[in-house]
């Protein structure tokens, strides 16, 4: 805690970090890298993802189905739910992203075998870096672990293909272990409970792999494990343009280590306002729960949303959360996707009255903000609206949510630095202007 002299150091913090919102506007500023319609300033290119929500004619905005693909691939036919030879699809797409390719069976068979390879830490690391000083957020525990792993490697510095690519399997083979690990250090120093350490086990899949090491007695049904395995796909990939993989690739073309460009990425992703959004949509939905007392009521329900939406319920900023995104308008397919298997899931099991309070909230929510703002925008349901319910249909505890995305976007952080290293070529470095007028006189230390 801050002493007394220091809080009156920062007593002026607020005015004297303030910027008049006029003046972006006086020189065109686009705060966010975002234009005045909500689009993306345009900062890259790439081959890897495609995110699409509208489309611009004659200069208007006009709002579209979501679209995602991977290396060209749409998610929809990459998790086909219904093609008759589904499988585990993380170890594919995660290929998929690294290599550019759809692999043969022999390629894939060699790349979960070099996963396989990676899933032991280093000898000590587990009680010397994860138990030791566990602090209260797993991701920073990710984030400190990655710098630390680069003690353990001779090449850390090396910049090589073949570096790179031994990096990121190591990582994308690691991380799920470490979350796992440090899930239960962090509730045997905070909860006195016991630490459990369950060995992996070889060839499983990464899916596989979480539950059979998070779960006390090991056990999950092969759908538990698909489901799971559809998430970490889902949160592979998004752009080039979501803020920790942009991180990804400003400190890349720093010509960093690759350690402590997807350490950043983590902290980035850790983010209330990116990947940690979505302990504040299952807040909101756990409010909206408490507080509704008939779930299928639609006037119940359009009415605890409108005190959201004025700021009289939740936290009282106004925002329904797990609706909207800054690039999708009329769907976002990962929650279209996220929410078909988690209704098959979901229905005829005591999970099924709160999977229609959802539908219900992503339906009303936007009819609610029409009526009562005055103004609406084309808005759909996120992936998080369905996220944390899956989640907590696994027994997934809330703590594991935003490290479990981490997990899966390693593979997407991996391609894009890949990308960044070869392709971009130049250190990532746009301009601030200084609206400071003039030049300030020296005052001596007497005068002042």
């Amino acid at each position: 805690m801050a002493s007394e002299k220091q809080i009156a150091l920062y007593e002026n913090f607020k005015a004297i970090n303030s910027i008049e919102a006029a003046e972006y506007e006086q020189f065109d500023v686009k705060r966010g890298l975002r234009n005045a319609d909500g689009t993306g300033v345009v900062a890259g290119l790439t081959n890897i993802a495609n995110v699409h929500g509208y489309v611009v004619s004659d200069n208007e905005k006009i709002a579209d189905e979501g679209l995602l693909r991977y290396r060209g691939y749409d998610v929809y036919d990459l998790l086909d739910i219904e093609a008759a030879d589904r499988r585990f699809n993380y170890e594919e797409v995660a290929y998929l992203l690294l290599m550019g390719e759809l692999p043969t069976q022999e390629q894939l068979d060699r790349f979960v075998a070099a996963l396989d390879a990676e899933r032991e830490l280093p000898n000590g690391f587990t009680a010397s870096m994860i138990m030791r000083d566990t602090p209260p957020d797993i991701m920073n525990v990710l984030a400190r672990s990655v710098l630390l792993l680069y003690a353990y490697d001779a090449h850390a510095e090396e910049r090589s293909a073949h570096h790179e690519i031994a990096t990121a399997i190591s990582l994308i083979s690691r991380l799920p272990r470490i979350m796992v690990l440090t899930y239960y250090a962090k509730r045997a120093r905070y909860n006195n409970e016991s630490m459990i350490m369950h060995r992996f086990i070889p060839g499983q899949s990464t899916a596989e792999t979480i539950l059979s090491m998070l779960r006390p007695d090991r056990q999950f049904t092969a759908d538990e494990a698909r489901m799971l395995d559809i998430m970490l796909c889902l949160h592979a990939e998004h752009g080039g343009g979501n803020n920790s993989t942009f991180t990804t690739r400003v400190l890349t073309s720093a010509n960093t280590d690759p350690y402590s460009t997807y350490a950043g990425a983590i902290g980035s992703l850790k983010g209330r306002k990116h990947g940690g959004a979505n302990h504040q949509v299952l807040a909101m939905q756990e409010e909206i729960k408490r507080n509704v007392k008939q779930w299928d009521n639609d006037d119940e329900v359009a009415a605890y949303l409108a005190k959201i939406v004025n700021k009289e319920a939740f936290d009282k900023t106004g925002l329904v959360y797990g609706m909207g995104h800054a690039v999708y308008t009329k769907s976002d397919p990962r929650s279209v996707i996220c929410k078909k298997y988690a209704e098959k899931l979901a229905v005829g099991t005591e999970y099924e009255a709160e999977f229609n309070l959802l539908k219900s909230i992503e339906r009303l929510a936007p009819e609610v903000i029409v009526r009562e703002k005055g103004t609406g925008k084309d808005m759909c349901a996120n992936v998080d609206m369905y996220s944390g319910f899956v989640y907590s249909m696994l027994g997934i505890p809330e703590d594991l949510f935003t490290p479990l995305f981490a997990c899966a976007r390693m593979s997407g952080w991996a391609a894009h630095r890949f990308e960044e290293i070869v392709s971009g070529k130049r250190i990532i470095r746009p301009a601030y202007k200084s609206v400071r007028k003039g030049k300030r006189a020296y005052v001596s230390m007497s005068e002042r």
